[in-house]
């Protein structure tokens, strides 16, 4: 018994975590037997520090035999023949599970019954007696089978050892025990560094570091079931436990920090930290993910995010995942790991620097691993915590540069070449606010490799990026665009505060209604004597298109004593236009109540309400088909969306598809010298005169781009006339 073969069993993807902790409690002869299993050799006292110290193995089991089988006589001979009594007494409860891997025995019912039939005829024999009332300890038996070559085993731990005790309850989708100690053993993590878990759900993660950083053994506060078993005096567990709590290290330096969105569950995780008694050691504390930041440095976040899996909140993930270079980008000497089944390089458009295939439960996922710099060579991280692991050890090479985000050597060359650019041009507007012009342009993508569109709003800038493709990461982007913006506000002597960033890209389905802030960031600006609401911070668009300011003073001039229709009005400017040039009414159609409200707002701010003035809610195109009779419109402006499908639409609608049909139905709702203002930004759109007949159309699309505007491919805009 001095010389007992063990396996520690293991999830697959973890054997080098758990054959690296045998080796550091110092069993020799440890190997990687087959997956999930590594086969290592202990006295009686190894088998129950094994079962007390394992942080990443499910199970200790105990090896009764192995040999070749491959048939039932050969199996059942060689098991009678294994020492069961010197572990199995006669009142001892012995189950037998099994499995069979590429083997000649492939029923694994018929080879459980063959082992327990063979166990019982030996224990019968060996004990003398004539019955096993099996009331006793319990002594779980399993046959493996793997390639003809059968393995009898007894499980010493009885329960799992992820069952550490202090999990009282879980939330959802629950992080196995042991797969958080290996998440934090396979980072650089010590306890001179910082540790977030930005998701901590009822805590584990960040449990199993405190027990890890304060050298607390897994299973000191738990029973195994080779407790029970007289072959093993019980001074071997007194002896091993009371070592353990000698080995205990006091508080950590650092207090590890876990956030999540769910007071339940951290309430949970509270409960879950003073039971396995590091309460002291983790501050929890409820807030989103995209405010994750702290003045700390060389810190580690490892987390196991939602991945949609056992989740319904599918738009919420996918913003959690798309947030992410953001929020990392803020920890610039920060490592992250994360967990998930999702392909974060895809989606963050970054390759991790490792990257591990492991599975939380059934689900087959990735630790992902992003290493930031290392600390410096004198500080304490360093000489108190020299690397430990494989993965460690590579802290030698570690690149320089942060995990996440970072300039490109070009920078500081594209920002002179930015800075002077916008420097020229506000030069050249700077009398326009003179004018009564105080929202304009004063940048578009003037510089091919700068491609941003900035925009003044009384003293506040907006820049939005366009999508080109480039050699930046997503979290490199952002920090880039920051430096710009940090630069266009210096030159301009804007504050920062004024300053508002949004990236312009391709957006699909429900993503093109996406909010890009919270913040609501509103203002009223000022245009031709009129007032308008916008919200610099929200929305990918402020709630005034600049580029139409010209095309708006068109309708207005247009608009005395006539009937009005604006579809797709958005925010209603051209009805604000059209009510201040003396329009007898108007109609704003619209099917987005928020953009109702707004276009509300800005009729009632210059003074125009009452029922002259009509709000509807209602997709263009069926507003249009069931229009009530009699009713008619001396001007209509049309500015559709290139491709919408909002749930309240009767039907998707794409311009160049549906253009004829919009205009001619349009047109047959106004008298014979009707005009219609008709305009688009799809670039690759073609009008097409001939097919809309009773309508004398003529572009207007250089008229009506204002000269701030650097691209005059910015919108394209036609007059219409009903003959």
């Amino acid at each position: 018994m001095e010389d007992l073969q063990l396996i520690a069993t293991t999830t697959a993807g973890l054997e080098a975590c758990v054959k690296r902790e045998l080796l550091e409690l110092g069993f020799p002869d440890v190997r990687v037997y087959s997956p999930g299993r590594i086969l290592f050799r202990a006295g009686l006292e190894g088998l129950v520090r094994a079962n007390l110290w394992l942080r990443t193995a499910e199970r200790v089991l105990l090896v009764i035999g192995s040999f070749d089988a491959s048939d039932f006589g050969e199996l059942f001979d060689r098991t009678r023949e294994l020492p069961w009594q010197q572990w199995i007494p006669a009142d001892g409860k012995f189950p037998v599970q099994g499995r069979s891997h590429k083997s000649q025995l492939s029923s694994v019912p018929a080879c459980q019954k063959i082992v327990k039939k063979a166990i019982v005829e030996n224990l019968l024999a060996a004990h003398g007696t004539s019955e096993l009332p099996e009331t006793g300890a319990t002594y779980s038996v399993e046959i493996a089978i793997r390639e003809d070559v059968a393995m009898l085993t007894i499980d010493t731990s009885g329960a799992g050892l992820h069952k550490r005790g202090y999990r009282a309850a879980a939330g959802p989708a629950p992080l196995k025990e042991t797969l958080a100690a290996a998440m934090v053993q396979l980072s650089f993590w010590n306890p001179d560094r910082p540790l977030i878990d930005p998701f901590c759900g009822s805590g584990t993660i960040p449990i199993e570091a405190a027990l890890i950083g304060r050298n607390i053994a897994p299973g000191l506060n738990r029973p195994f079931a080779a407790e029970e078993w007289p072959a093993i005096p019980n001074h071997h567990w007194q002896n091993e436990r009371q070592n353990a709590r000698d080995l205990i290290k006091p508080s950590l330096p650092l207090r590890i920090i876990g956030t999540d969105i769910e007071p339940k569950a951290l309430s949970l995780s509270s409960h879950h930290a003073e039971l396995a008694g590091v309460a002291g050691d983790i501050h929890f504390q409820c807030s989103p993910f995209d405010e994750l930041t702290t003045s700390r440095e060389y810190g580690c976040v490892i987390c196991n995010p939602p991945y949609g899996r056992r989740f319904e909140k599918g738009p919420e993930i996918a913003a959690i995942y798309r947030s992410m270079p953001d929020v990392f980008r803020r920890l610039k000497t920060w490592s992250f790991y994360v967990l998930t089944s999702v392909d974060l390089e895809a989606t963050l458009g970054q390759s991790a620097d490792r990257r591990r295939k492991l599975y939380n439960g059934r689900i087959e996922c990735t630790y992902y691993q992003f290493h930031g710099p290392r600390p410096p060579k004198n500080s304490a991280i360093l000489q108190e915590h020299p690397p430990q692991s494989p993965e460690q050890d590579d802290q030698a090479e570690e690149k320089p540069a942060a995990a996440f985000g970072g300039l490109k050597i070009n920078a500081s060359a594209q920002v002179d070449m930015f800075v002077n650019r916008l420097r020229k041009n506000a030069r050249h507007l700077r009398r326009w606010p003179d004018k009564g012009i105080t929202c304009y342009r004063l940048y578009d993508r003037d510089i091919p490799e700068i491609p941003l569109a900035v925009d003044i709003y009384e003293g506040r800038l907006h820049i939005a990026e366009y999508e080109r493709p480039h050699d930046r990461t997503q979290a490199e982007q952002a920090d880039w665009i920051d430096l710009l913006a940090k630069a266009a506000g210096e030159v301009l002597d804007i504050p920062r505060k004024n300053i508002y960033v949004k990236r312009r890209q391709r957006q699909k389905g429900a993503e093109q209604y996406r909010k890009f802030s919270q913040t609501a960031s509103v203002c009223t600006v000022h245009e031709g004597g009129l007032k308008f609401e916008v919200n610099l911070s929200d929305y990918l668009d402020t709630g005034l298109f600049l580029d139409h300011r010209v095309t708006r003073e068109m309708v207005r001039k247009a608009s005395p004593g006539k009937r009005m229709l604006n579809l797709f009005a958005y925010t209603g400017a051209f009805s604000v236009y059209a009510a201040a040039g003396g329009a007898a009414a108007t109609k704003t159609v619209d099917l987005s109540n928020t953009y109702l409200d707004w276009a509300g707002r800005n009729l009632l701010a210059n003074g125009y309400e009452g029922p002259q003035h009509k709000l509807v809610r209602a997709d263009a195109m069926k507003f249009l088909r069931e229009h009530a009779p009699g009713e008619h419109y001396d001007i209509a402006v049309i500015d559709p969306p290139t491709f919408s499908n909002s749930k309240g639409a009767q039907d998707i609608f794409d311009v160049q598809r549906d253009y004829r049909e919009l205009l001619l139905t349009t047109a047959k709702l106004m008298p014979a010298g009707g005009v219609i203002y008709f305009s688009t930004n799809f670039r690759r759109f073609k009008l097409d005169p001939d097919t809309l007949a009773g309508l004398d159309v003529r572009e207007i699309s250089r008229q009506t781009i204002p000269d701030d505007f650097r691209n005059k491919r910015i919108h394209r805009c036609w007059r219409m006339t009903v003959r």
